[in-house]
């Protein structure tokens, strides 16, 4: 693989990493492994700068953006830090600090970094008026109703006079009852003012919640930053307040603040009611972060609540705003993160799952060690290369850890513990353990796969599940374990059943689920309305998602015109690549899946674009490339997204040259609008762009 094929590649992986991360809150790598392959990619681009791509990972923020939530645009951007995982890098960043104050003395607050979701809370006359997620960094999700339910942030502040001592500078205590004090100065808040954090699930409620979810046999969160992600996008407020959400703050903002330095904001900021933690400390010499992180390094392991780094800042806002920021990150902070725990414990069984698109995970089974705060028993092989350079036996001592505290992973064979007797090697399987069928690999992946797609059970319940999702044809009343029932029961195998059942078959053995037996036929009903392009993606071709449906759709017109299309036809298509075309081409080429159509079409479901659709089509925007920015008054983004799409655009998340112009709201973020005119790009109102597509 030369250098520009490992760009391309480079740049699919953390496109994927990103979305399971900040969209799915599912990671499958650490911190760390992410970061090598970011810096990777850095470094190739820096030597390839006609490879440059504005939508490179290396040019974006990461987003945690649902659409459950109105959306914020925050009136200071939310960058990420530069990560660093050794004490070289640490005094690089501290001579870098050195050498941009030109010899000034400097002060450094150090803190721990906690492993939660940030959260921005907006304060008007000491009340909440919002509260943020960080989204992509420009604009994040309006949480405030659920963020109200966490009793440790502050609705009303207290009178200042009612909590007023002196500051703390005493060395960081390992008590993990004694994390937070309250000893600060006692001044007036702000009118108007922004205090950033991290919101968490303590270890206690962690391990209760998933012992919950084990026996109602639901899958289980990874680790508690994903619990707490999850928990504070739920749509029921009451949900978030039994889960004991807690918010640690770290960051005081405004413009009248009461001190000039970060961490007398933040002793200020303690004493108006807010959690700040007590492990802070100011320090004067490098040698002191270096004790702060060795100190912290062992006492986090005894802190309530999962930790992952240490934070480093300049403690003078005024030198915070001489040294600046770059276009990700301020250069004035950074992140160092700790090496993941790693423990050593006995390989017993390896066992293969498979998921949705057939794919088979090895998954080892040990015995059980407390690791990161939590008792592991599996751990995930990810495939049969990652396995095969492990060189596994049954009853080998094995290295387990969680970087970044994500789903545990074994990474070596524990060799002080070799003897000449090993136990059998690992082999990785060559039939599917749910249904018999012999594997295949694609060429170009790492996974086997099941080909059995039509009768491997766990293949057809996730795409019954697929099918059901809000994206796609969105029978909210159908969950997994719904699924799973009725698949026992032998009442659904496919899709297609879902539109067979009827109210007795579901309502109980003496009708006392007719009421959601009725709410779940009505909403089976009512999905026969979801137009052609939700439908194609819920049918869960490989490789079609949501966007790439939408184009094949208004680029066939119905479902005939796709399955009868040639390998040429489909790669003319502007996004459309030979991975893509060959799986629609196969899929259609089933004899199975052109059965399933045809009774799908029997049931009513939509094949084709409705005549408003192909009405309101245009070639306005054909070939232009769309930037939406701001806050809009006549529709909201996702409306005007849908716009740009039905007039031949396409919408496009960052500025380049080949930005054809851009749809501006109110507040349009200052750097989009600075970079707009360095580059000379069009700006368009809403007034104008309506005007202009309905010429």
């Amino acid at each position: 693989m030369n250098e520009q094929e490992r760009i391309v590649a480079l740049r699919a992986e953390l496109h994927r990493h990103n979305h399971n991360y900040y969209v799915l809150n599912q990671p499958t790598i650490s911190d760390q492994e992410f970061d090598a392959l970011l810096r990777e990619l850095q470094d190739l681009e820096a030597r390839h700068p006609e490879l440059f791509d504005p939508n490179s990972p290396t040019q974006r923020v990461g987003s945690d953006l649902s659409n459950e939530f109105q959306t914020f645009r925050h009136t200071r951007p939310m960058l990420s830090l530069a990560n660093t995982y050794n004490k070289e890098e640490v005094r690089e960043y501290y001579e870098r600090v050195r050498e941009g104050l030109q010899g000034e003395p400097f002060e450094i607050c150090c803190e721990l970094k906690f492993d939660g979701l940030s959260i921005s809370l907006h304060y008007e006359d000491g009340r909440l008026v919002r509260a943020v997620t960080r989204g992509d960094g420009e604009q994040g999700d309006d949480v405030t109703a659920n963020v109200r339910t966490i009793r440790s942030i502050p609705l009303q502040l207290a009178s200042p006079a009612d909590s007023s001592s002196s500051p703390s500078t005493s060395a960081p205590s390992a008590s993990s009852s004694n994390l937070f004090s309250r000893d600060s100065i006692a001044v007036p808040w702000p009118r108007e003012f922004e205090i950033r954090g991290e919101i968490l699930m303590p270890w206690t409620s962690f391990e209760a919640l998933n012992r919950e979810r084990e026996a109602r046999e639901e899958p289980l969160f990874a680790n508690p930053r994903n619990a707490a992600s999850g928990t504070l996008k739920s749509k029921q407020t009451s949900v978030v307040a039994e889960r004991h959400l807690d918010a640690y703050l770290y960051y005081l903002l405004g413009d009248n603040l009461p001190a000039e330095g970060h961490y007398e904001n933040l002793l200020h900021a303690r004493s108006w009611g807010f959690k700040v933690s007590d492990a802070m400390r100011k320090v004067h010499t490098l040698q002191e972060i270096y004790d702060f992180i060795d100190y912290w390094d062992t006492a986090r392991r005894d802190l309530p609540v999962a930790t992952d780094g240490i934070v480093l800042k300049v403690n003078d806002l005024r030198q915070q705003r001489a040294l600046g920021m770059t276009a990700k990150s301020p250069r004035w902070a950074i992140a160092y993160k700790f090496q993941a725990e790693q423990q050593s414990t006995i390989l017993r069984e390896v066992t293969f799952q498979v998921g949705r698109t057939g794919a088979v995970t090895p998954v080892a089974n040990m015995d059980p060690v407390q690791l990161s705060g939590t008792i592991v028993r599996r751990a995930t092989l990810h495939n049969a290369d990652f396995m095969a350079q492990l060189d596994l036996h049954l009853g080998d001592h094995v290295l387990v850890e969680k970087g970044g505290e994500i789903i545990p992973k074994i990474v070596a064979v524990d060799t002080t513990f070799l003897t000449p007797d090993r136990g059998p090697r690992v082999e990785f399987i060559r039939r599917c353990p749910e249904c018999g069928a012999e594997l295949v690999r694609f060429e170009g992946e790492a996974a086997w796969y099941c080909p059995n797609d039509s009768h491997c059970p766990p293949q057809i319940k996730g795409r019954i599940e697929h099918f059901v999702s809000r994206r796609a044809m969105n029978i909210d009343t159908l969950g997994p374990e719904t699924i799973d029932d009725f698949y026992n029961r032998g009442l659904i195998r496919d899709i297609a059943d879902l539109y067979e059942l009827n109210v007795d078959q579901l309502n109980g053995a003496h009708g006392e689920r007719q009421r959601s037996a009725s709410k779940t036929i009505q909403a089976i009903a009512d999905s026969r309305q979801v137009p052609f392009e939700r439908v194609l993606f819920a049918l869960g071709i490989r490789f079609v998602g949501e966007q790439m449906a939408k184009i094949l759709a208004r680029s066939f017109k119905n479902i005939d015109a796709l399955s009868r299309a040639r390998l040429d036809d489909l790669l003319q298509i502007n996004g459309v690549g030979q991975a893509i075309a060959e799986s629609v081409i196969r899929w259609f080429q089933d004899a199975d899946n052109i059965f399933l159509l045809e009774r799908l079409r029997a049931h009513g479901l939509q094949f084709q674009l409705s005549e408003d659709v192909l009405a309101a089509q245009s070639d306005r925007l054909a070939g232009q490339s769309v930037v939406i920015s701001g806050v809009f008054s006549h529709h909201s983004r996702d409306e005007y997204k849908a716009l740009i799409e039905q007039h031949g655009g396409k919408n496009v998340g960052s500025i380049s040259k080949k930005t054809s112009f851009i749809l501006a709201g109110e507040n349009m973020g200052p750097s989009k609008l600075e970079k707009a005119q360095k580059l000379g790009i069009l700006i368009l109102s809403e007034d104008q762009f309506l005007a202009m597509i309905e010429e």
